[in-house]
């Protein structure tokens, strides 16, 4: 059996194809994703899981129409502003992780209202990913590392996998144990490369807004079937484990 469910992460896919099949607007898809979000949000804290992490914008997403891409930063900010006194209600934590440069200005102060207002909430840790780039967040870590070994503040011997990890903008979040991708697609679409490494990754061909409660409880049950070896045997996972409760 698995380690316990500690951090679901979520590629939320096929808000547009969802819309265009039902032959609606597109942002409608968006909005009916949003509020899929809820519900999911609200399994996941029924199911003890501590940490949840959505993709909700790329860092490619700039490249869509740009009705759609003000649509979607207009969604972005109502759904913030709309959903903070229940995050707050909630014991939710919220963290946005990704660049914030390039959101307006009221977008930004948005955020981070509900980051500092949610921040001493102990219940679920849910975290969006807004124009966030896994590449992009390892390239920037790497940088910030060079920078300081170049200056000083580093030797090279440092540099070690728990140094890198603590540059990146997800630093504070666990490793992903189970990713999610829903709209049929096979991919990981740069979604946190670093912290996906020994994920146990599943598939659903339903498009996001219409993922429902049942789906993710499916996935849940299919998660704790699975043998996660993290490259070893489960022997010696099992011994590995065991060691470390015993220094703990």
């Amino acid at each position: 059996m698995p380690q316990i469910l500690n951090h679901l992460a979520i590629i939320m896919d096929g808000n547009r194809r969802w819309a265009r099949n039902r032959g609606i607007e597109v942002l409608k898809g968006h909005h009916r994703g949003a509020d899929t979000l809820i519900d999911i949000s609200q399994t996941a804290i029924n199911q003890k899981i501590e940490w949840l992490t959505v993709f909700a914008f790329s860092s490619e997403n700039w490249q869509r129409p740009r009705a759609e891409v003000r649509g979607l930063l207009e969604l972005m900010k109502r759904f913030v502003t709309a959903q903070s006194e229940d995050l707050i209600k909630n014991d939710i934590r919220l963290r946005v992780v990704g660049r914030r440069d390039r959101f307006s200005s009221e977008l930004q102060q948005s955020i981070a209202d509900v980051e500092l207002r949610s921040s001493l909430n102990t219940g679920l840790n849910l975290t969006v990913a807004l124009d966030y780039g896994g590449r992009q967040d390892i390239a920037a870590a790497v940088a910030q590392i060079a920078h300081e070994v170049e200056t000083g503040l580093l030797s090279a011997p440092q540099v070690n996998d728990d140094l890198l990890k603590s540059r990146l903008s997800t630093k504070v979040l666990p490793p992903v144990d189970l990713l999610i991708r829903t709209g049929g697609e096979k991919r990981l679409s740069n979604f946190m490369l670093w912290d996906l490494s020994y994920a146990e990754l599943m598939f659903s061909d339903k498009h996001w807004p219409e993922y429902a409660t049942t789906d993710l409880l499916s996935a849940i049950d299919e998660y704790y079937k699975r043998d996660r070896r993290y490259g070893g045997s489960t022997g010696e996972i099992h011994h590995i484990r065991m060691v470390q409760s015993d220094l703990a």
